[in-house]
């Protein structure tokens, strides 16, 4: 029986990519999104049999609801992706508390959000898989961004913690830390400062959302069963980690 899996963010970018190659591995999958319904209606008419739902990632009532839905449409959650992530940039001494808070109610509050309400079910069949998308800018800081970064670097910390309360119930606990991908989040740096971050990435080039796809399609898989609390670091070699 094929397993149900959830992407937050699951229409657009990374998330589409990681839709697509879990789609592509049979799981049955449920994509959620927030804004872009024409995203979400191109993704549900290419890939038969993908169920799309909206809801606020950041809304702990709206994800409950949410996932019950899947749960009543689709199927029990075996494998959730919290992918869904906003920036909202800016030098701190000039941040004001809307950036800071959206930012940490959409890219943290949601592991707890979408996590919690799923987590009973997968011990009580002795089976999940939770992977949880940082960034490379949650590990090395980046100027301009204290709140995503802050953000980020919790999820890491987040994703330590619940693989070690979950473990012994058959459950697997990872984070994927991209570094910079051509998406259209990537595609709005300025040219200029493209240019640069290209130059620090030993590969040469951004990465592509089916690399990191791909790794999470990995970690999901039930024979990756012995890997938990990771952070897999997918960054060309821009910050290289011990």
């Amino acid at each position: 029986m094929a397993h149900v899996a959830v992407v937050t963010g699951g229409t657009r970018g990374i998330g589409l990519a990681i839709t697509e190659e879990l789609h592509a591995k049979g799981y049955k999958v449920a994509a959620v999104y927030s804004g872009n319904a024409a995203a979400a209606q191109e993704a549900a008419a290419r890939l038969p049999g993908l169920a799309c739902f909206k809801w606020d990632v950041g809304d702990p009532e709206a994800c409950a609801a949410g996932l019950q839905q899947v749960a009543d449409q689709v199927g029990p959650v075996d494998v959730l992706v919290n992918n869904a992530g906003i920036t909202r940039d800016g030098m701190f001494h000039k941040m004001g508390f809307d950036a800071w808070r959206e930012v940490m109610r959409v890219d943290l509050d949601s592991m707890f959000n979408m996590t919690r309400p799923v987590i009973d079910g997968m011990r009580s069949r002795n089976f999940g898989r939770i992977i949880n998308i940082s960034s490379i800018n949650g590990q090395k800081g980046q100027m301009g961004q204290v709140n995503y970064t802050a953000a980020k670097a919790g999820v890491i910390g987040f994703t330590k913690a619940l693989a070690q309360e979950n473990a012994f119930k058959g459950i697997t606990v990872n984070c994927i830390a991209p570094g910079y991908i051509d998406t259209d989040m990537v595609a709005a740096v300025p040219e200029e400062a493209m240019k640069k971050i290209v130059a620090a990435i030993p590969v040469g080039r951004l990465g592509r959302a089916d690399e990191i796809a791909y790794c999470v399609s990995f970690l999901a898989n039930e024979k990756a069963g012995f890997i938990t609390g990771a952070t897999l670091t997918i960054n060309g070699g821009q910050y290289i980690t011990g």
